[in-house]
């Protein structure tokens, strides 16, 4: 928001020259820059400070869902902080990465895999980087967090004007619909809802732009041209990342008109997101934590409901409930998904998953 130029050092301190005036904040973020580079530095800073840990236990009190960890370096930032969590039996806490400096791209792909989740920061990251990279940093940050299963959020200064003006400009509508375009999983506002003068309004046109931009995609069907990758290792998570593949691809075959998948942790939803399939996915499960961490799934809908050990059953009383919300009717064509999470009655080696393509009676 501002530049300035040294011209000179004492000691610990530097005399400024300002060359680009504006607002500066005692908590300003600085970097520096030298002949057109960043200047890298390591402070030795801890990740999370002292006022950090009575933010978090502020959150802990108030019953959050998720933390978004800022100005992550590497996965130990991120295990760190789950063991707190853990040893405190609070494993239910999404912990999200706040992808915002140099440190973090360097460590991109441990840090995913540590956390629950990705934000792209794209104010913070601004600062360290030159901002015409920011657009394909998005990018391979939205790629690889869909190859690895992780929910990906593009956040900050989606429709800035907003702050404090009714309408959006026409590059920010762009900007929210190319993070669309990406397959994020979910795209946030910041200032615009938190201090803006319009937050009902920017949220209006971030659903708008979005819901065109998906519609699009499945018009075009942009999903074929999406790469797979292979996540699992052990035969059972195979098994069921290969169902949730063909799952997703029979649903755009047949074009079906609704996914349900029946789960106790949402593992079989996140795979089915994974593939970005054009029907909605109705998840039903009977664990409230889980029911909220699925509402960051691309294209996941869940539903919390007692869930019998009869897959007939299940279905019968979802689409009843289904029927009563107008989201499915007499006559409509819906892939069933089973989850091994739900009511496993065997050994944890043993794999219960199915497909099933049912009609709406």
């Amino acid at each position: 928001m501002a530049t300035f130029e040294v011209t000179e050092k004492f000691g610990n301190d530097l005399r400024c020259k300002c060359t680009d005036p504006g607002l500066l904040l005692p908590r300003a973020k600085l970097s520096f820059w030298r002949n057109g580079n960043l200047v890298e530095r390591n402070f030795g800073l801890p990740t999370l400070s002292a006022k950090d840990w009575a933010d978090i236990e502020f959150g802990i009190a108030e019953g959050v869902d998720c933390i978004a960890l800022s100005f992550v370096k590497d996965a130990n930032d991120i295990k760190y902080l789950k063991t707190y969590l853990s040893r405190r039996s609070l494993e239910h806490i999404k912990i999200f990465a706040k992808v915002e400096s140099l440190e973090s791209l360097k460590n991109l792909k441990d840090i995913i895999e540590a956390s629950d989740g990705v934000m792209v920061a794209r104010g913070d990251l601004g600062v360290q980087i030159p901002l015409e990279q920011i657009p394909a940093i998005q990018e391979t940050i939205v790629q690889l967090c869909r190859q690895l299963n992780k929910p990906v959020i593009v956040a900050s200064q989606l429709l800035e004007s907003m702050v404090e003006y009714p309408t959006p400009t026409r590059a920010e509508v762009a900007d929210v619909s190319e993070a669309v375009r990406q397959y994020a999983d979910a795209v946030m506002l910041s200032a615009e809802s938190a201090i803006g003068a319009y937050p009902q309004k920017a949220l209006a046109v971030l659903r708008a732009a979005s819901e065109r931009m998906e519609s699009w995609s499945r018009e075009e069907s942009m999903q074929k041209l999406l790469p797979q990758h292979q996540l699992a290792i052990a035969l059972p998570d195979r098994i069921s990342e290969q169902i949730c593949t063909s799952a997703a691809e029979m649903a755009n075959n047949l074009a079906v008109d609704a996914i349900f998948v029946y789960t106790k942790y949402g593992h079989m939803a996140s795979l089915l997101s994974r593939n970005r399939p054009n029907p909605p996915i109705f998840a039903f499960t009977d664990n409230p934590n889980s029911r909220k961490s699925m509402n960051l799934y691309w294209g996941v809908i869940p539903l919390q409901l007692p869930l019998s050990n009869s897959m007939e059953d299940n279905f019968k009383q979802t689409v009843k409930l289904m029927k009563s919300k107008g989201s499915v009717k007499p006559g409509d064509t819906v892939l069933v998904v089973a989850d091994s999470d739900l009511n496993r009655p065997c050994a944890a080696t043993s794999v219960f998953q199915s497909i099933q393509v049912r009609i709406v009676d």
